[in-house]
């Protein structure tokens, strides 16, 4: 017998493999007009029938190794989706029901590794569990419960724990600490649950996300451990931390990073002041204002603050009152050179990353657990730190001011 001959032969008499398919198959289903994926696809034949030898086999391995007297006892069918479709499973049984599964595990109805990479990627860019489920039903025939896909997206929860618990560099330059806030289902009610992200520039002046806290409430103490944490994960010097005006916030810095320099956000300061302004005022007051933050050094700065409180003192006086107050933690950037003043007096970087976060998280009203809110959010800085792989625009420059402003500490 010829080996061409052996070939037919032995095709014909595995017709009922996995292998039995043949290219001829898959063209005359094309030609036809069958689905290759899908519901009653061809692939999706072919990997029913190929998981079937194989817990076919399976069995036969566990009936000639176990200790226990049983034999085959039928089969049992079960539902299982796939990124090739749907389709009924038969996996065999014994009569002891000793025969645990490895391939497909007893409850298990998702065949995990591709379908759940699809999942986490369109969760992760912002996709709701309905979206997903359509997407899913739509592409590849596949028919998964918004709670299957939740649970497919708490793998995600381990991975954020241990990217909360990293290591980190020991010096960072410039630290943004700031706050989004997202409505959260917490005990029956909808309450405002914040989300506190440090932002940070390294030495090689890249962004980087050292953490994410979460609180109903901002406050020094809180702050005081947010901190601490950092400083455990190995956090040993910030050179320039950015806050908002937050009461204690400085004092709560400098009890854990005492060399630390705290700048006052200037766009924070701004806001808060001109909601005491009355509306027929404020484009005047935001103009003199701007000579203020805007001014080519402290001296001009200083000059134009005090026209500012003669001016507009008596009738505003709680606008002008923050500036007054706050003067010398808000003029600090006034001793550094204009390209390192420009990053660290806005919240342009911040402002940046939450529209970021925002994007991947719009299509939610309102969170049903802290759990599910920290995946998104998680997801959503994933990939955010994918895009900045550049350095900050003229960092060379900024770098070597920093070293003269901050020297040996670099």
């Amino acid at each position: 017998m010829t080996k061409k001959q052996q070939g037919s032969k032995d095709h014909t008499k595995d017709q009922n493999s996995p292998d039995s398919i043949s290219y001829s198959d898959i063209a005359d289903a094309i030609r036809s007009g069958k689905p290759l994926i899908g519901i009653d696809g061809l692939f999706s034949d072919m990997l029913k029938r190929g998981l079937e030898a194989a817990l076919s086999g399976e069995l036969d391995a566990h009936l000639e190794g176990s200790d226990v007297a049983t034999r085959r006892n039928g089969l049992s069918s079960k539902h299982m989706q796939s990124s090739l479709g749907s389709f009924e499973l038969e996996v065999p049984r014994d009569r002891a029901s000793s025969f645990e599964p490895q391939i497909v595990r007893k409850r298990q109805t998702i065949l995990t590794d591709e379908l759940d990479t699809k999942i986490l990627a369109l969760y992760g860019i912002g996709n709701s569990y309905s979206d997903i489920s359509s997407h899913l039903k739509d592409i590849y025939g596949v028919d998964i419960s918004e709670g299957s896909i939740s649970k497919v997206t708490d793998r995600l929860l381990p991975e954020l724990n241990e990217w909360r618990n990293r290591p980190l560099e020991k010096t960072y330059p410039i630290v943004f600490l700031d706050a989004m806030f997202f409505r959260m289902r917490k005990d029956g009610k909808v309450i405002n649950q914040a989300v506190y992200s440090i932002l940070a520039i390294n030495p090689e002046g890249k962004k980087d996300i050292l953490g994410i806290y979460t609180a109903e409430s901002e406050g020094a103490n809180f702050w005081l451990s947010v901190l601490s944490d950092l400083q455990a994960r190995g956090l040993e010097d910030i050179f320039i931390a950015c806050v908002d005006g937050l009461k204690g916030f400085p004092e709560a810095i400098n009890a854990v990073f005492p060399k630390t320099e705290v700048q006052l956000c200037v766009v924070h300061q701004i806001r808060n002041s001109i909601k005491y302004v009355s509306h027929l005022h404020k484009k005047e007051f935001i103009s003199d204002l701007k000579q203020v933050y805007q001014a080519a050094n402290k001296e001009v700065a200083e000059s134009k603050l005090l026209e500012l409180q003669d001016k507009w003192q008596g009738k505003y006086r709680l606008a002008v009152k923050s500036w007054v107050e706050n003067w010398d933690l808000i003029s600090n950037y006034f001793k550094y050179p204009p390209d390192l003043r420009k990053i660290i007096y806005t919240t342009n970087s911040v402002e940046s990353y939450h529209r970021m976060i925002r994007k991947y998280t719009k299509s939610k009203g309102n969170f049903t657990s802290e759990n599910a809110l920290l995946k998104l959010v998680y997801a959503a800085i994933i990939n955010t730190l994918k895009k900045w792989t550049m350095p900050v625009q003229n960092w060379s420059l900024i770098i070597s001011q920093i070293d003269i402003a901050f020297e040996g500490r670099l």
